[in-house]
């Protein structure tokens, strides 16, 4: 999976006519690498959008059914949002500290070593964001073929067909540019959150009209079964897979413009205003139904506009429906920069490290994340798939953020744009402790599960990227099969940039993070950064 200094040496040359150019220019002038074209308001749209899916419109009632209460399942919104501002404080701390692409990948890598963080992308490319996407693209397509089906459910071959169209079409968009892809999420994330805009003003006109019985607190902590620890734990659970995403703009960080200043604010901005229409759009749901409505419906928000909306009620299938659109093109955008920082630290195979010459995307890696997602379309397993590696998912964030308290234990003195108070982090872990101890509590198999599909990555990690001396006929045949893929996709390997003369200042007086080992390898070996 390494790539050695032979396949970067012929990277300008294999792209074929033209690529030679580009490949002569990185060496001397400007190069080519990632643009930065994503500014504060891209930002916020890759974050929000990535959290607000489907989930807010369609099934909400998964944190009402184990909180037990009206008025606990909204104090679990609330303390999730609250937690996940905390964990996303920590890994914004990480963001301009560790200023690379890739995320809790790249901060688990420099931080616990190369086996941590080959398996935390092992479980990412193999199962968590392929089986992601393709449910969105299928919870996409359900709502679109849903008014030509009124009667009946859409036949499977059509619902999974319209969302492999969905997928490709954003992977030709991603792959074109990345301004129309930030583009497209910017609208999207607009049009999602209009639709739960409308969802509040309608609960709060209930409030106005006296429909408020179950917000009235004895009403509202009024049980409808047992109170339970267990299911207390699993609607926090629930209630932070709802967050999901927040941690995807740590992913690009360097296509960031001005990063310093721009991953801290977008966190900043969008986790309150997620937590906001969160809770406010459950709000609103309980003034128009009941709880026992709430659990017996298969979409909430659809329920919704049937109740208040008459005939513009046709507005809330079409909103999770653009919201999920959305969705899809968040996940392809952030998860092939996930493979793309994977392949440049030698992890994943080398072509996937490389950009196209005049688009400057990651034009390999985004063909990766979309067949990888294709395949799973064909398969009748994913959501089974999901629940085993969730936990592993959720296991990496803790992971994470105690990286931050060692990364601070072993480099006290390292440059920190941002530097949060070392209480952040312990919150974060006890509530993850809490989470993860009732998770393998409740389900132990399917947590076992989960963690010896992680392990299967170790063997593939001493085999594929610790095993330094393969056989020349391997190396060749790798060789060749990068060479082809080059000439295929006009794909170079990305140029180191030139540092601006404010960082460089600012390097003169303060340490700067270097990975351990990175000051030891060869010249062949450097990777590029963009």
């Amino acid at each position: 999976m390494t790539d050695g200094p032979r396949q970067r040496g012929n990277a300008a040359a294999a792209a074929g006519d033209g690529a030679s150019e580009p490949g002569k220019e990185s060496s001397g002038g400007a190069g080519v690498a990632l643009k930065k074209e994503i500014g504060l308001l891209s930002a916020c749209g890759i974050i929000v959008g990535n959290i607000i899916g489907s989930g807010i419109f369609v099934s909400p009632k998964g944190v009402m059914e184990n909180a037990g209460s009206v008025g606990m399942a909204l104090v679990v919104w609330i303390v999730t949002g609250l937690i996940t501002a905390v964990g996303a404080l920590c890994y914004a701390e990480l963001g301009v500290t560790i200023p690379k692409s890739g995320g809790d990948y790249s901060y688990v890598k420099d931080i616990f070593g190369g086996l941590a963080g080959f398996l935390r992308l092992w479980i990412a490319v193999l199962v968590i964001y392929p089986t992601n996407q393709a449910v969105i693209a299928l919870t996409f397509s359900n709502y679109v073929l849903q008014p030509l089906f009124p009667t009946c459910f859409a036949p499977e071959f059509g619902l999974r067909l319209l969302a492999a169209v969905c997928l490709l079409l954003l992977t030709w968009v991603n792959c074109a540019s990345v301004r129309w892809a930030t583009r497209v999420q910017d609208v999207f994330t607009a049009g999602k959150l209009l639709a739960l805009g409308l969802i509040i003003i309608m609960g709060f006109v209930q409030i106005c009209r006296g429909q408020y019985f179950w917000l009235e607190p004895k009403n509202a902590f009024e049980n409808f079964q047992e109170p339970d620890i267990g299911l207390i734990a699993l609607a926090f659970l629930q209630g932070s897979f709802a967050y999901g995403g927040w941690n995807f703009l740590n992913y690009v960080t360097e296509e960031l413009v001005n990063p310093y200043q721009n991953l801290p604010r977008a966190i900043f901005i969008s986790i309150p205003l997620v937590t906001f229409v969160y809770v406010f759009a459950n709000i609103a749901y309980v003034t128009a139904m009941s709880p026992q409505e709430l659990l017996a419906s298969n979409a909430v928000a659809v329920t919704f506009g049937e109740k208040l909306l008459g005939v513009m009620s046709w507005i809330m299938p079409i909103s999770v429906a653009l919201s999920t659109f959305g969705g899809v093109n968040g996940s392809l955008f952030t998860s092939s920069r996930l493979f793309f920082a994977g392949a440049r630290e030698g992890h994943l195979p080398s072509l996937l490290a490389m950009i196209h010459i005049k688009r400057c995307t990651p034009i390999p890696a985004l063909l990766f994340t979309c067949v990888s997602t294709l395949l799973m379309l064909v398969t009748s397993d994913m959501y089974t798939l999901i629940n085993y590696v969730g936990f592993i998912n959720y296991l990496f964030y803790g992971v994470t953020v105690a990286g931050q308290i060692v990364l601070r234990y072993k480099q006290p003195d390292l440059h920190r744009p941002i530097k949060v108070n070392l209480i952040f982090p312990v919150i974060y872990l006890l509530f993850w402790a809490f989470l993860l101890v009732f998770s393998l509590w409740s389900e132990p198999i399917v947590c076992g599960i989960g963690l010896a599909i992680m392990l299967t990555g170790v063997p593939v990690y001493f085999l594929g990227v610790y095993w330094k001396n393969k056989p020349e006929c391997f190396n060749n045949f790798v060789d060749s099969m990068t060479y082809f893929g080059q000439k295929f996709c006009v794909v170079v390997y990305p140029a180191e940039n030139e540092k601006s003369e404010p960082e460089e200042k600012s390097e003169q007086s303060t340490p700067i993070y270097m990975p351990p080992g990175e000051g030891e390898k060869g010249e062949g070996e450097k990777e590029g950064t963009c």
